[in-house]
C-alpha cells in the first residue's frame, strides 16, 4: 500500500519503462502488487458429469426441499461431507473433528438499561429507557461515548449529510417532509441508502444517530379493543401454523417439521414474540454497534435549550414540511449502552465447513473462502409456488427494460420494475388442483447449483496441484431464512477472518438468465460486488477468464448499486462484505422456476456451470498462490448495467 502512494523518481521512471514493454494491451501488469493469474499451472478440471451425479440427489424429492431445521437438510450436509471425505486432502475443520458448524439461532429478552446524559451549560439531566429515550433491543454490548456537541443534519437526506460535519459525530435529525411525527429515524426520504442513520453511520462515518419520536399517547377504548383483536388474531394465527407444520410432519418430514422457518428468501423463521422475545439472531448481540436511538419532545427540548434555536421552532417547521438548516449544537451528551441478554430459546442447524492446507509454511495460515448456501424452501403448501411464471424473473432498472424493448425482447416481470413501454407477460396457467400438484421446491438451480459447483472446486483443489494459501470451503445454512449460516460464520468464524483474502460466494449458477427470453445470457456470469473493497479482486477475476480456453461473458448490470433486485446484500457473500472482506458474487440471474417446484435437476445447464466453477477455480487458486495480497481500497461499485469495463484503473 505504502509503495504506491510514496513512490521515488527512480520508481516513477521503472514504471514508465514497464509501460513501454509491456504495452497498453495489457495494462493489467502495471499493477505489480496484485495477485495475477497463476502460470504454469497445470489446473485439474471440474467435472460437469460429478455435479450432475450430486445434483440429482440433493435436488430429489427425498431431501424435501432442503429447509433449515429439517432431516431433508441434515442428510444433505452430510451427503455434502461424505463427498468431501471420499475425495482425500480435504480436512474436516467443524466441531469434534466433524464437517459440522453448529449454527445457532437464539432467542433473547433484553433488558435496556441504557442511558443518555446531556449537559447543557452547567445543567445536566439523565434520561432513561423508555423516558425520553428508546433504544433498540438489538443496540448491542456495553459502551460509552461522549460528545462534545451534536450536529442537526435536519431531515439527514443524503444532501443534507454530504459535506457536512458528521465523522465522528451524533448526528441528530427530525422527521422527513410527508413522515409522520413518531415515526422511526432514518426513514421515509431521509431513508432506503439516500440518507438516515445507515448512510450517516457506514458511509459518513458518524459515531450515533437520534431520531425524533412523539411519546406515545394515552390509549382510548377503540385502541384497547384493537388490542384485543390482535391479540387473538395472532393467537389463532400461530395455532393454525402449528398445526399445518404438524400436519406435513406426518407427510414425511419428521420431527423436524414443527420446527421450520418461514419460506421465501430473508424470510426469518418465526417464533420470537414480544414481550416474552424481544431479538431472535444467529450473531453476537454484544457486538459494539453505533448506537442509534429516538428521543422524545422532552429529549429535543433540553438538548436544544442551550443552543441558537429551541425545539418549538424546529418542531414548527418539520411539522410544516419546511427546510430546516444543519447546524452544530452546543450540548455535552454521553450515551451509555447498557444491555443484558437472556437466551429463552434456542434452535441448531450447521454449515458444512472444510479445509484444504496450503503448500507454504507461512502463507497456509491464511485464506481464501469459497461459499454457497445449501439450504433452499423446503415444501410450499397449498396454492403457493406451483407453477413457474415470467414474473420470477429479475426486475430489471428502468434503463435496462427500455433497452430490452429497445432490443425487440419483451420484459418478463413488466410491473415489478419501473420501465415504461413493456409488453405485460402472458399469466402462468392456473395451478392443478392440491392433490395432483408437485409441493416440493426442490432447488436445483438455488442453491443447489452453487453448492455443487463449490463441491467441484473443492475437489479440483484436493486432486490438483495445491497453492500457497489454505482454502476453506463453507456450504451454509438458513441463507432462505435471512443469511443465518453466512451471519453466524462471521460472528464466530471458523478460520480468523483478519486472515481471509476473499470470499467468493456461487448462488444460482446453472441457468440462463430467465431462460433468455430477455436476451442472449447463454455465455454470461454475472459479477457483483467484486469491485467494491478490492480493485484488485476485480481484476484478477477479468485476467482470469481470459485465459480461459472459452472465456465467459462477464455481465455486471446487477452490480449497479440502483439495481432493483439489489442482489450484491441477498446472498451469504454480504456477511462478509460487511466485515470488510473483499467478496465476488457469481450468479446467473433469476428464470420463471425461481423458487418454484420446477426448479428440477433436468434444467441445468450442466457444461456451462462447469465454466463457471473451472473460472472460480482458477480466480482462487491466483488468490491463494500468490505471496501479494488483495488491497483493500474501498473504492465502491464502479461497474453496472450499460458498463463494459475490462480491468478497472487504480
Amino acid at each position: 500500500m505504502t509503495r504506491r502512494t510514496r513512490r521515488n523518481s527512480y520508481r516513477v521512471a521503472v514504471l514508465a519503462l514497464g509501460l513501454l514493454t509491456v504495452g497498453l494491451a495489457q495494462p493489467w501488469r502495471l499493477f505489480a502488487q496484485s495477485p495475477e493469474p497463476a502460470k504454469g499451472v497445470k489446473f485439474a478440471q471440474v467435472s460437469p458429469a460429478e455435479m450432475k451425479e450430486w445434483l440429482t440427489y440433493l435436488a430429489s424429492d427425498q431431501l424435501q426441499g432442503r429447509q433449515i431445521f429439517t432431516e431433508g437438510y441434515g442428510a444433505a450436509a452430510q451427503y455434502i461431507a461424505d463427498r468431501l471425505k471420499e475425495f482425500g486432502n480435504v480436512k474436516a475443520i467443524g466441531d469434534h473433528g466433524s464437517y459440522f458448524q453448529p449454527v445457532y439461532l437464539k432467542d433473547y429478552k433484553v433488558t435496556r438499561n441504557s442511558t443518555v446524559t446531556v449537559q447543557v451549560g452547567a445543567e445536566t439531566k439523565t434520561f432513561k429507557q423508555d423516558e425520553g429515550v428508546v433504544f433498540g433491543a438489538n443496540s448491542g454490548g456495553k459502551q460509552t461515548l461522549t460528545f462534545n456537541s451534536v450536529y442537526l443534519a435536519g431531515y439527514a437526506t443524503q444532501a443534507e449529510l454530504d459535506g457536512k460535519p458528521v465523522k465522528d459525530q451524533l448526528v441528530v435529525s427530525v422527521p422527513n417532509q410527508g413522515q409522520p411525527v413518531g415515526a422511526a429515524p432514518g426513514g421515509g426520504r431521509g431513508g432506503g441508502g439516500r440518507g438516515g442513520s445507515g448512510y450517516a453511520i457506514n458511509t459518513l462515518a458518524a459515531k450515533a444517530y437520534v431520531g425524533y419520536v412523539a411519546p406515545p399517547a394515552p390509549p382510548t377504548p377503540v385502541d384497547d379493543a384493537l388490542a384485543k383483536a390482535q391479540t387473538a388474531l395472532t393467537d389463532a394465527t400461530a395455532a393454525l401454523t402449528q398445526a399445518q407444520q404438524a400436519a406435513r410432519g406426518r407427510g414425511g418430514l419428521g420431527a423436524g417439521a414443527g420446527r421450520q422457518g418461514g419460506g421465501g428468501r430473508g424470510a426469518a423463521p418465526t417464533g420470537c414474540t414480544p414481550p416474552a422475545c424481544d431479538i431472535r439472531t444467529v450473531t453476537r448481540v454484544d457486538n459494539v454497534v453505533p448506537p442509534t436511538f429516538s428521543g422524545t419532545d422532552s429529549f429535543y427540548e433540553f438538548l436544544f435549550s442551550g443552543g441558537p434555536v429551541r425545539f418549538a421552532d424546529i418542531k414548527a417547521k418539520f411539522q410544516k414540511g419546511e427546510p430546516i438548516a444543519g447546524m452544530t449544537i452546543p450540548a455535552k451528551v454521553t450515551v451509555n449502552i447498557d444491555n443484558t441478554f437472556e437466551v429463552i430459546n434456542q434452535q441448531v442447524s450447521k454449515n458444512v465447513v472444510a479445509m484444504i492446507e496450503g503448500s507454504d509454511p507461512k502463507l497456509k495460515d491464511t485464506y481464501v473462502m469459497f461459499g454457497a448456501h445449501l439450504d433452499h424452501v423446503g415444501i410450499r403448501g397449498s396454492g403457493v409456488g406451483s407453477a413457474p411464471t415470467p414474473g420470477a424473473c429479475r426486475r430489471r432498472s428502468e434503463a435496462a427494460n427500455a433497452a430490452t424493448v429497445a432490443a425487440g425482447k419483451t420484459v418478463q416481470a413488466a410491473g415489478r420494475g419501473r420501465g415504461a413501454g413493456t409488453t405485460p407477460a402472458t399469466p402462468p396457467p392456473a395451478p392443478p388442483a392440491l392433490e395432483q400438484r408437485d409441493l416440493i421446491s426442490n432447488g436445483a438451480d438455488d442453491d443447489g447449483s452453487g453448492s455443487v459447483t463449490m463441491l467441484a472446486v473443492a475437489k479440483a483443489f484436493a486432486t490438483g496441484p495445491r497453492p500457497k494459501r489454505s482454502l476453506v470451503f463453507v456450504w451454509h445454512t438458513g441463507e432462505e431464512a435471512g443469511l443465518l449460516g453466512s451471519q453466524y460464520n462471521a460472528d464466530f468464524p471458523i478460520v480468523p477472518l483478519e486472515k481471509v483474502q476473499a470470499n467468493l460466494n456461487m448462488d444460482m449458477v446453472g441457468r440462463d438468465d430467465c431462460n433468455n427470453i430477455e436476451g442472449d445470457f447463454s455465455n454470461s456470469v454475472f459479477l457483483v460486488g467484486a469491485d467494491r473493497i478490492s480493485t484488485d479482486l476485480h481484476n484478477l477475476i477479468v485476467q482470469t477468464n481470459q485465459t480461459m480456453a472459452k472465456p465467459l461473458t462477464l455481465d455486471y448490470e446487477m452490480n449497479d448499486p440502483a439495481d432493483p433486485e439489489g442482489v450484491y446484500r441477498r446472498s451469504d457473500h454480504f456477511s462478509y462484505a460487511a466485515k470488510g472482506i473483499p467478496i465476488a458474487f457469481f450468479t446467473t440471474g433469476l428464470h420463471p422456476d425461481y423458487h418454484r417446484v420446477t426448479d428440477t435437476v433436468e434444467k441445468i445447464t450442466f457444461p456451462k456451470m462447469a465454466r463457471i466453477g473451472q473460472l472460480v477455480y482458477q480466480t482462487g487458486f491466483g488468490i491463494a498462490n500468490s505471496d501479494k495480497v488483495l488491497e483493500r481500497d474501498n473504492k465502491g461499485p464502479r461497474t453496472g448495467f450499460g458498463s463494459k469495463p475490462d480491468v478497472i484503473k487504480k
